[in-house]
């Protein structure tokens, strides 16, 4: 009912979330192919990439050798607002991820503004990641040929360039590959994730041949201030693992494969992310790979003497990065349609073709609008502000669960919470801190991103809500009834 007014703070029920998303059944064109492993693999595909190969260096020239302490505090933040995640994510088992929880739990004005920061989360960061695509392109092309692409080719404007070709190609390539369909992309995502987790165990296998424990000292050259900055810098490495909820209309057996999916994928990549860490400094030393543009291609140079096993890392790293795009973009997508089906958005982002079943139309149109800033910006100009608006819709998540708990104290949840509401609580907490630690430039870019997004649904999403009256229709009523 366009020009219609809706109630900002109307709660949509996790009952009628599920029935309209098709229930445990396939809906809205959207089919089931994604098991356990695939959803493991897909985590693992929109995890591990720009922040290990690209974002390590930032990481280690911020904390020295206790980026390792930064490493587990960030995997810290993620493991409690992962348990938030696993509980409403089996709870609800729909597309949205955090604005479908946002929805159910703080009404759709909340839910709005976590759609707008996911765009940050899962839009910019596509962009951050295919320009660190981009550098790792480069240092393969000159180890298989020992050239180069042209500056002017290979960089936005403000890393000297003047387009970023190689990162408007990996979108360009992702799309086509997700609107093949989610069994391609799944299976594409689950071959890369292997194949980057093989890379990863290579490198730490030569790395650790040169190892010293000297290289590690001193263990936090700039205190807790370092640690504390070197957190926030890791903490970019994470950002992907809430993208499993996002395949909630396309897991089989979600209700227990996705809390399964997300705590498996966190534990993994810490684990793998700290050993990398310590097996890159303890090689050549922090200095050596601190602020250096790929670093662990760097480190396998030093350690063999050689520039053969330089380029297969170089080239796993391209493999990575390119299988974060990929898994990013499908997150999005379907956020996007979940909110356009609520009216918030145009309806072109819900449409689905009836021959690949996937969201077509809405992920051209994504592929084309984050391929701008990734071919005329730099990663650190992105960076911070991705990490605020990620770390903003991890604080709404862990409110959710204890709204939920209050509201909906009979919900059918396949995973708890453990000691809760201690653990949502410091969720809360641990994100807030992260938040701060990213500076005061980047909290005046994000409160003028969200003053923008509370116009846009002012002036667009709440007129357009398809909950446009203070009371559940009748239909609506007979929908949930149905879910129940």
């Amino acid at each position: 009912m366009p020009g219609s007014t809706a109630n900002p703070f109307r709660i949509k029920s996790p009952q009628l979330l599920v029935a309209q998303s098709g229930g445990d059944l396939e809906g809205h064109g959207l089919r089931r192919h994604m098991g356990l492993f695939q959803l493991i693999c897909f985590g693992v595909g929109a995890i591990v990439g720009t922040g290990i190969f690209v974002g390590l260096s930032d990481s280690v020239a911020q904390a020295g050798p206790a980026v390792v302490v930064s490493f587990v505090l960030a995997a810290l933040t993620c493991v409690l607002t992962a348990f938030a995640f696993a509980e409403l994510g089996g709870a609800i088992p729909v597309s949205g991820s955090s604005y479908s929880f946002a929805y159910a739990g703080l009404g759709e004005r909340v839910a709005f503004l976590v759609g707008w920061c996911l765009l940050l989360e899962y839009g910019v960061s596509v962009s951050a990641v295919a320009v660190g695509w981009s550098q790792y392109v480069n240092e393969l092309l000159r180890y298989l040929l020992g050239l180069q692409l042209p500056a002017e080719l290979s960089a936005g404007p403000g890393d000297g360039g003047v387009i970023n070709l190689p990162a408007v190609i990996v979108i360009a390539l992702a799309s086509l590959l997700l609107v093949r369909g989610v069994r391609e992309s799944a299976r594409a995502t689950a071959a890369m994730a292997v194949l980057k987790l093989a890379v990863l165990v290579a490198f730490c296998a030569i790395a650790f041949t040169a190892f010293r424990h000297g290289r590690l000292t001193p263990f936090a050259p700039a205190g807790l201030g370092g640690i504390g900055a070197g957190t926030t810098a890791a903490f970019f490495s994470y950002i992907g693992f809430d993208a499993i909820t996002t395949a909630g209309e396309e897991a089989k057996n979600p209700r227990r494969n996705i809390p399964i999916a997300i705590l498996v994928c966190i534990g993994l990549v810490t684990l793998l992310y700290c050993t990398v860490a310590i097996a890159a400094i303890g090689a050549v030393g922090g200095a050596e790979v601190g602020g250096r543009s790929a670093a662990l291609s760097h480190v396998v140079d030093r350690v063999t003497g050689s520039a053969v096993g330089g380029g297969v890392i170089a080239f796993g790293a391209v493999v990575a990065i390119a299988s974060v795009v990929l898994a990013v973009m499908y997150g999005q997508t379907r956020i996007l349609m979940s909110m356009s089906r609520d009216g918030l958005i145009p309806r072109v982002f819900e449409r689905v073709s009836p021959k690949t079943s996937t969201p077509v139309t809405g992920t051209l149109i994504t592929a084309v609008v984050f391929a701008v800033p990734a071919a005329f910006s730099s990663l650190d100009a992105v960076v911070n502000l991705c990490t605020i608006g990620t770390l903003a819709t991890m604080a709404v998540v862990n409110i959710a669960v204890i709204a939920l708990r209050r509201r909906e104290p009979g919900l059918a949840r396949s995973f708890r919470v453990p000691l809760y509401p201690v653990v949502p609580l410091l969720g809360v907490g641990f994100c807030s801190y992260l938040m701060y630690e990213t500076g005061w430039t980047t909290w005046v870019q994000f409160a003028a991103f969200l003053t923008i997004g509370c116009l846009v649904y002012a002036a667009y999403g709440r007129r357009n809500s398809r909950l446009v009256n203070d009371a559940v229709t009748p239909d609506a009523t007979a929908v949930e009834a149905r879910a129940v």
